[in-house]
């Protein structure tokens, strides 16, 4: 796996990225509905993070699309909170630490556009993400923030971020 790159995500990319977030979820048990799955946006990622204070990173292996995850606004709350969002890997991409690589990256970027907080929920079966989470200091929450239509994630989590506001 020398041949993996972490970028930005291309319009060539939509498809194979909505398949791995759709894969992965069913793979997983997860219902359909309330879940990324079902996002309305799923198949036009790309164009869904041309938004400022957006992005959404893709993890390439020799030309194939393995995984990826973004970081937005949080819909419906404080402009200083964002959204980790469609965290996802196939399963030949699991275990090789890139979900650290990808989530310092999301991370990074959430910090210079300004965030203070990073906000996520996942499924409680997603017990590896959550470590991953949790090592980066993701904490857990009693109830969701914002709106983000995942009404089947039962498992919040927030992260205060390293941003040059926090003094504020």
């Amino acid at each position: 796996m020398n041949g993996i790159i972490i970028r930005e995500i291309q319009q060539k990319d939509n498809q194979a990225i909505a398949q791995i977030v759709r894969d992965v979820l069913m793979e997983m048990g997860a219902p359909k509905v309330g879940t990324a799955y079902a996002d309305p946006n799923l198949d036009l990622l790309f164009e869904t993070y041309q938004n400022s204070k957006s992005i959404y990173f893709v993890v390439e292996n020799n030309n194939k699309i393995i995984g990826g995850a973004g970081i937005a606004q949080l819909e419906n709350e404080s402009e200083n909170i964002c959204e980790l969002q469609k965290m996802y890997f196939l399963p030949e991409a699991r275990g090789l630490g890139l979900g650290t690589q990808l989530m310092d990256k999301c991370l990074e970027s959430a910090t210079a556009f300004g965030f203070q907080k990073c906000y996520l929920e996942t499924m409680p079966y997603m017990e590896a993400a959550q470590k991953l989470y949790q090592k980066v200091g993701f904490e857990y929450l009693n109830e969701p923030l914002g709106n983000t239509g995942h009404t089947s994630c039962p498992v919040w989590m927030i992260k205060l971020l390293n941003s040059k506001n926090n003094a504020n």
